[in-house]
């Protein structure tokens, strides 16, 4: 799930080994430490009705389509963005988000609560349709956010929040590039036409990464920066940073500009400018 779309890549032969060039990582609030990130035992789990909302939250996390009927567009699961259950450091972690919200958010230019987001991420990624606040399926998540979150202290950020930025490499991607070492790195598991390889109950073992089924043009994972930093310290599964950057922004380029769902909320975003220019609408 989008606080970001990411999406899980696999390879399908030999990788030149390189050295992963990333930024240094980002700081925390100024007054704030760095916590550290870890995902509390199922021991832990409240008793009663908090613990079941808490794991129908985690069943929704992982199988949607499921636990979230009539609110998904696709078959991605918040897993495939949010890596090992939203647990995985640099793999866009649930841990700790529950303490930095709400937040302002210059994509809509409002202060976002952390519900907004997860919203964000069922309209854009999921490509369906918002979970009303007072939901028992909104309620889940919130608990679940809130139980990966024990222990780490309000408004303070975890070491490995977010994603690893790649540094751009110097020369402008090459999409024809890209398409060439998507062949032989990527289709293996997501398709030679991007349709990912479907799994039980209308999910994907690896999701699609364009044509009707995949995250749409609103999604993060769709801007061309996101989709490269991903997949270079990331992917392929359990090798991250073992593609170039280039190699990782050739990839991105090609199968971010493949088509893909409109989103008509798109039109309103950033409405008060800055919007980057790897946006897709």
């Amino acid at each position: 799930m989008a606080l970001v779309g990411a999406v899980v890549f696999a390879t399908g032969g030999g990788i030149a080994m390189a050295q992963s060039q990333s930024q240094p990582k980002p700081k925390s609030p100024a007054g704030f430490g760095n916590a550290a990130l870890h995902a509390p035992a199922d021991s832990t789990i409240p008793a009663g009705p908090l613990g079941d909302a808490v794991r129908l939250g985690r069943n929704i996390f992982n199988n949607p389509r499921q636990y979230a009927q009539g609110y998904t567009g696709n078959g991605l699961t918040c897993s495939n963005c949010h890596l090992d259950g939203g647990t995985q450091p640099w793999g866009g972690p649930l841990i700790g988000v529950w303490g930095v919200f709400p937040a302002y958010s210059a994509r809509s230019a409002m202060v976002e609560t952390l519900g907004d987001r997860l919203n964000d991420c069922f309209l854009r990624s999921m490509n369906g349709k918002a979970l009303p606040l007072e939901s028992a399926e909104m309620k889940g998540l919130l608990a679940y956010a809130w139980w990966l979150s024990q222990g780490v202290p309000t408004g303070e950020s975890v070491t490995g929040r977010g994603f690893e930025r790649a540094v751009p490499p110097r020369t402008p991607p090459d999409p024809a590039r890209g398409k060439t070492l998507y062949a032989g790195k990527c289709a293996a598991c997501h398709g030679v036409d991007g349709a990912g390889t479907p799994g039980a109950n209308g999910t994907y073992v690896f999701p699609p990464l364009w044509g009707p089924a995949s995250f749409n043009e609103g999604a993060g994972m769709a801007r061309l920066a996101t989709a490269a930093s991903f997949v270079q310290t990331k992917m392929p599964l359990g090798a991250g940073g073992s593609l170039s950057v280039r190699d990782a922004y050739d990839i991105a380029l090609f199968f971010t500009r493949q088509p893909r769902p409109a989103f008509a909320g798109s039109a309103g975003d950033w409405p008060k400018g800055g919007k980057p220019a790897d946006a897709r609408n």
